[in-house]
């Protein structure tokens, strides 16, 4: 099997974990994933955040390291990837206000191509207008811009992942292995022991 080309959106404060285990993931079964964030350039880098739970009403939020970019993001073209990573975070808040990310976003929907979604990365998916009828996961903070973009939020265990059609989406880091098998599934990966 031929590894796939994989985008990955991110942006300052992007949930660490949700960035770095998926970006190495992929790689390590033969995927390419390149990592872009509006406005830079491959060789840059971007702050993380790491979101913890700790008794709180919500989560906390302490630096994390830093993510270096391997691509430009001025040079993307989407139709040259064959899936589409969103981690969550706070970067997709602002993120979705970038008309280019919604244009790629939208893209992979309208060619079916699977995309990966976690966390608060449901924002940009809201806000690209693609989750109407869809079923999708999401940080259950986010659950109104999941109904109010005319989706059905799937209200799951935080360690599970919830796939509709070519989407596959979760609620937060925890569930990396129930979201990256049921990605990797997505994208034909056959791993044997």
């Amino acid at each position: 099997m031929a590894g796939k080309k994989i985008l990955m959106i991110v942006g300052d404060f992007g949930e660490d974990y949700e960035i770095m285990v998926p970006f190495q993931a992929l790689q390590a079964v033969g995927h390419t994933v390149q990592a872009v964030c509006p406005d830079k350039k491959a060789g840059e880098a971007i702050a993380t955040a790491i979101h913890d739970f700790e008794g709180q009403q919500t989560y906390s939020e302490k630096r994390g390291h830093n993510f270096t970019l391997n691509a430009a993001f001025a040079d993307v073209k989407p139709e040259q990837y064959d899936a589409l990573v969103i981690p969550g975070g706070r970067a997709p808040e602002y993120l979705r206000l970038d008309p280019r990310v919604i244009e790629f976003v939208r893209h992979f929907f309208a060619a079916d191509k699977p995309v990966a979604a976690i966390c608060h990365g449901a924002q940009i998916l809201a806000a690209a207008g693609v989750l109407n009828g869809r079923r999708c996961s999401a940080y259950p903070a986010c659950r109104p811009e999941v109904e109010l973009a005319k989706g059905s939020y799937a209200e799951i265990a935080i360690n599970a992942a919830v796939t509709d059609g070519n989407l596959v989406t979760a609620p937060a880091w925890p569930a990396h292995p129930d979201w990256l098998a049921q990605f990797l599934h997505l994208l034909g990966t056959r791993i044997t022991p």
